[in-house]
């Protein structure tokens, strides 16, 4: 019964007989992506392979800690083990990181919205896709299944990325498959070392070397809520429409389901409204007010 009333809230068939039980995944691959940074790719118990789109996230739990929302990262064309790259900010997100290969933690989900990847908007036409730090890794599939669009009608994939410096800069390997696969891949820091032959500035700054069609151009943005805002603003500016400009929005979620509140950001209940949104309505107007 609760599996069934889940279902209806939310919209799409029934998550399983439990949509509030973790099921045990097993720990096969640790990958440290920077020093708080890591991705652990998770194989069911029961050898299910879950279903999800990008930009979904699970609730991971560290049995005997606590639980937290965390991104998919994994590619849909990727075969196997699912991704999660999770940074080191607080008890659960620290258990995470320290698991090793045999851990078993819990999986439950996928929750939210996704990015819309093969929906009409982003079927065809140019993408821009614009990270700040982890926020690379809620785009990660999205950005591998749009370069390898089979239909992608002339549409290009412009990938801008930055992060504060270049020891926190992830992904790094996919970013090289991406450019060779075809995408317009630019990378810029805040601050560099001696000998840093890159760019610097905000990713903000890496907008103006792009050569994309506003009409037929589709924009997805995830990283930190300010650069988040004056991102769209930019695109809005160079004559995007802002409801093609989606952007992952974050707040604490904490059941997934939009039943307990915590991510309520305006009408909005994120987890379960979000966490794609368009940045067009209510979403720009939310971004400038303060919180209390």
């Amino acid at each position: 019964m609760l599996a069934e009333t889940a279902a209806a809230v939310r919209g799409r068939p029934p998550l399983g007989p439990e949509p509030l039980e973790p099921v045990p995944h097993r720990v096969v691959g640790c990958r440290k992506e920077t020093d708080d940074v890591t991705t652990l790719s998770l194989e069911s118990l029961s050898g299910a392979t879950p279903t999800f789109a990008p930009g979904q996230f699970n609730m991971l739990t560290a049995y005997g800690v606590g639980e937290a929302a965390i991104s998919v990262s994994s590619s849909r064309r990727e075969a196997g083990a699912l991704r999660h790259t999770v940074r080191d900010v607080g008890p659960v997100s620290a258990a995470l990181c320290r698991a090793r290969l045999g851990d078993v933690v819990g999986v439950r989900g996928p929750f939210g919205k996704s990015w819309g990847v093969g929906e009409a908007d982003l079927a065809t036409g140019d993408v821009v896709v614009v990270a700040g730090g982890i926020g690379l890794a809620p785009l990660r599939g999205a950005i591998d299944e749009l370069v390898h669009r089979p239909d992608a009608d002339g549409g290009r994939v412009f990938v801008l990325t930055g992060a504060r410096d270049p020891s926190q800069l992830i992904f790094g390997d996919d970013l090289e498959a991406w450019g060779r696969a075809g995408a317009v891949v630019a990378v810029t820091v805040d601050t560099a070392p001696r000998g840093w032959t890159g760019h610097v500035g905000l990713v903000t700054s890496l907008l103006g070397g792009i050569d994309c069609d506003p009409g037929t151009t589709t924009a997805l943005i995830c990283g930190p809520e300010i650069m988040m805002r004056f991102t769209a603003k930019a695109l809005v500016d160079r004559g995007i429409d802002p409801r093609r400009i989606k952007l992952s929005m974050e707040r604490n979620m904490q059941c997934g389901l939009g039943w307990c509140g915590h991510c309520q950001l305006g009408p909005y209940l994120l987890c379960r409204d979000g966490p794609v949104l368009p940045y067009g309505g209510d979403v720009a107007r939310l971004m400038t007010e303060r919180e209390r």
